[in-house]
C-alpha cells in the first residue's frame, strides 16, 4: 500500500506541476518519499528474517542492520518533522530503541549471554518513562476534573486521553514482563497468554489513531484531506453523512426570560403572523 500510495503520488505530482505551488506541496511530497524510503528499508529486514529463519545462513546482526540503519536515519527525520510540523511517530518508535535492537542482535547470535530481563533494559528505562507521563496525565485529568473553572469539554477531553494512555502503556508494561520472564523460563504461560496484553495496546493505538491529525495530501494523488476528497467522491455522504448534531436534555436548556405562553395563544399569535404583509428591505446606502 506504500508503495503504490507512493507511486500514484509521485505521477500526479509531475503531472501537475502546477499543484506543486499549492501552500505546503513540497514538504508534503518529501515526507511521503522518507516514509516510502524508510518502510522500503523495514521490507528489506522483514525479508532477511524470514531467509534466517527458513535456512539460518545469516547472523542475527546483519539480519538487524537495515533496522539500526532506520533508528539512526529516524534521529535525523524526527528533527526534521518536528521543524516541518508534521508527525513522527514511527520515527520516534524507532530512534528511541535503537539500543535495543543491538541488544536483540547480539542476544540472539549468543554474543552476550545475559538474561533477557537485562537484554530488555533499554526498553524498561522507555516504558517507566512512558509510566510517568501516564501518572502525569491521570493527576492532571483529575485536577481539571475538580477546577470548575474548566468548562466540560476540556475535562473529557483530558480524560479521554488519561484513560486512553493509560490502555496503551499498562498492558505493554504487562506484556513485557511476560515476555521476560517466559523466555528465560520463570513461567510457563504459553504465547497466546502472553501476547494477549500486546493485542490490548495494539487495539488502543487504533483506536486514538482517529483523533490523530491529518495525514499527508500527497499519498495516492488526492491531494486534499482525506474526509473531503472521500465526501466528493461519493455524494451521497455529504448529502446525508455529513450531519453535526448534538442531542441536548431540558435540563441543559439555558431558562428563558420570556413569559410561558400556552398552546391556544401560540397559536394566535402564529395566525397573526401570518396575517402581516412582506414588506421588502429596502437598503439606503447611496441616494438617488
Amino acid at each position: 500500500m506504500v508503495i503504490l500510495g507512493a507511486t500514484v503520488g509521485s505521477y500526479v505530482w509531475w503531472k501537475h506541476p502546477h499543484a506543486r505551488l499549492e501552500g505546503d506541496a513540497y514538504i508534503h511530497y518529501k515526507a511521503m518519499l522518507i516514509t516510502l524510503a524508510l518502510h522500503l528499508i523495514l521490507l528489506m529486514f522483514e525479508l532477511l528474517v524470514c531467509d534466517k529463519l527458513e535456512s539460518e545462513r545469516h547472523l542475527w546482526m546483519l539480519v538487524f542492520i537495515p533496522l539500526i540503519f532506520i533508528s539512526a536515519v529516524s534521529i535525523v527525520v524526527c528533527i526534521w518533522a518536528a521543524k516541518h510540523d508534521r508527525l513522527f511517530d514511527f520515527e520516534l518508535f524507532c530512534a528511541v530503541n535503537i539500543l535495543q535492537f543491538i541488544f536483540l542482535a547480539l542476544k540472539l547470535d549468543g554474543i552476550i549471554t545475559w538474561s533477557w530481563e537485562v537484554v530488555f533494559a533499554p526498553l524498561w528505562a522507555l516504558l517507566s518513562l512512558s509510566l510517568v507521563a501516564v501518572l502525569y496525565a491521570i493527576v492532571f485529568a483529575a485536577v481539571l476534573l475538580r477546577t470548575p473553572q474548566i468548562n466540560a469539554r476540556q475535562r473529557r477531553t483530558s480524560l479521554y486521553s488519561a484513560l486512553a494512555y493509560t490502555s496503551l502503556v499498562v498492558p505493554l508494561l504487562v506484556f513485557q514482563v511476560l515476555l521476560a520472564n517466559k523466555l528465560d523460563g520463570d513461567i510457563s504461560l504459553n504465547y497466546t497468554t502472553v501476547v494477549m496484553p500486546l493485542l490490548i495496546s495494539h487495539v488502543t493505538l487504533i483506536f486514538m489513531s482517529f483523533e490523530a491529525k491529518g495525514g499527508n495530501i500527497w499519498w495516492f494523488g488526492v491531494r486534499k484531506d482525506f474526509c473531503h476528497f472521500l465526501l466528493g467522491l461519493c455524494p451521497l455522504l455529504q448529502e446525508y453523512g455529513n450531519i453535526s448534531y448534538q442531542p441536548r436534555s431540558e435540563q441543559d436548556q439555558p431558562p428563558s426570560d420570556q413569559p410561558m405562553v400556552s398552546e391556544k395563544n401560540e397559536k394566535y399569535v402564529k395566525k397573526i403572523d401570518l396575517m402581516k404583509p412582506v414588506v421588502p428591505i429596502i437598503s439606503i446606502d447611496m441616494p438617488d
